[in-house]
C-alpha cells in the first residue's frame, strides 16, 4: 500500500488551513452586524444623504430606515424627526458638497437649501449602523444675524479643488489627516497659524458661510488675508472641537469647532459654532470652507 509522502501531507494541511482562513475572513466580511457603516460604502454612503434631503423635501420621515434609539438633533436641540426645519424646506440649490467616511459609517455634507424660495445653509451628519440611520446632526443659518457672515449666493455649486480627487501619491493617512486638520483650531487657539506649525499651502483660501475670508479675492482685512497662513486671526484660547468626518479618498477632514469667547463681535454675547471642511493633499491644507452659526455661550453640541 503506498502512503503519501510528508510533503504531500503538509501541502493538504495547508490548504486546509487556507480555505478555513478565507471562510472566516468570508463571514466576518459579510455579517459585521452593530458595526459603523455596515455594508455602506462610499456610493451607499451618498444615497443615504440623498434620500435624507428627499424626505426633508417631501416633510416625510417616515421614508427613511432608522436604528433602534435613534436621535436628530437641529442647532444642537434633540428633537422628533420631522420638526423643525424639516417643516418649512422649500427646495435644493446647486450647491452640495458630501463628505464620505466609510471607516466610521458616517455620511456629512454641507447644502444650501431653500425656504419660501430664500437661502438656507444646512450641515449635517448622518452616521449609519448596518444600513439604517443611528445618529442625525443638524445645523442651519438663515439670515446674517444667525451666521454673523451670510452670502449663500456665491455657493452656486461645489468647488472645483474640493471636489478634486488627490492622486494617490499625494493623499495622507486618516490619522494626518486629523492631524493636520487639528493644525487649524490650534493656530486660532493661540492666535497664529505659523506659531502653531499649521501646513497650509500659499494658494489655499477659505470660505465662511458663503464669503471668502482668505486667499485670492478675500475680504477681511486685505491684502493680508491673502496669505491664510500669515494673516491676522484672533486669539481663541477656549476653542474646542471633534472630527465629523474622514474622507481619505477625497483628502477632506470635517471638524465640528465651538469657537468660545471673543469669535462673535457687535451686540449680545454670543459663541461661534462651526462645521469646517480641509482639503489636504501633499501635507498641506489647501482649502477650508466652513457653515458656522452664533450660539449663547457654552451651549452643548447636543452630542
Amino acid at each position: 500500500m503506498n502512503r503519501p509522502s510528508v510533503s504531500a501531507c503538509m501541502k493538504a494541511i495547508c490548504l486546509l488551513l487556507s480555505l478555513a482562513a478565507l471562510a472566516t475572513v468570508s463571514s466576518c466580511a459579510s455579517a459585521p452586524h452593530g458595526a459603523p457603516g455596515a455594508g455602506c460604502d462610499r456610493p451607499c454612503l451618498k444615497r443615504q444623504i440623498d434620500d435624507y434631503l428627499a424626505a426633508m423635501l417631501a416633510h416625510d420621515p417616515k421614508r427613511l430606515a432608522l436604528a433602534p434609539g435613534a436621535r436628530f438633533t437641529e442647532d444642537t436641540v434633540e428633537k422628533q424627526l420631522g420638526e423643525g426645519y424639516w417643516k418649512t424646506i422649500s427646495g435644493l440649490r446647486g450647491f452640495r458638497q458630501d463628505y464620505l467616511d466609510v471607516q466610521a459609517g458616517v455620511a456629512a455634507s454641507h447644502v444650501v437649501t431653500e425656504e419660501d424660495g430664500k437661502p438656507v445653509l444646512l450641515a449635517l451628519r448622518l452616521r449609519i449602523v448596518d444600513r439604517k440611520l443611528r445618529e442625525i446632526e443638524t445645523m442651519t443659518v438663515h439670515n446674517a444675524q444667525e451666521g454673523m457672515l451670510f452670502e449663500p449666493e456665491t455657493l452656486k455649486a461645489a468647488s472645483p479643488e474640493m471636489q478634486r480627487s488627490p492622486p494617490r501619491e499625494s493623499r495622507e493617512r486618516r490619522e494626518d489627516l486629523i492631524r493636520l486638520a487639528e493644525g487649524y483650531p490650534a493656530g486660532l487657539k493661540i492666535g497664529s497659524f505659523v506659531t502653531a506649525g499649521t501646513q497650509i499651502a500659499a494658494d489655499s483660501y477659505r470660505l465662511e458661510n458663503g464669503r471668502r475670508m482668505a486667499g485670492k479675492g478675500c475680504t477681511f482685512q486685505p491684502p493680508s488675508c491673502q496669505n491664510m497662513l500669515s494673516q491676522r486671526i484672533p486669539t481663541l484660547s477656549g476653542i474646542t472641537w471633534r472630527v465629523v468626518a474622514v474622507d481619505e479618498e477625497m483628502g477632506l477632514a470635517l471638524l465640528r469647532l465651538d469657537f468660545g469667547p471673543g469669535s462673535v463681535f457687535g451686540p449680545g454675547n454670543r459663541w461661534l459654532h462651526a462645521w469646517e471642511a480641509f482639503k489636504i493633499y501633499d501635507g498641506k491644507i489647501h482649502a477650508a470652507e466652513a457653515i458656522m452659526r452664533a450660539m449663547p455661550p457654552n451651549t452643548p453640541s447636543g452630542w
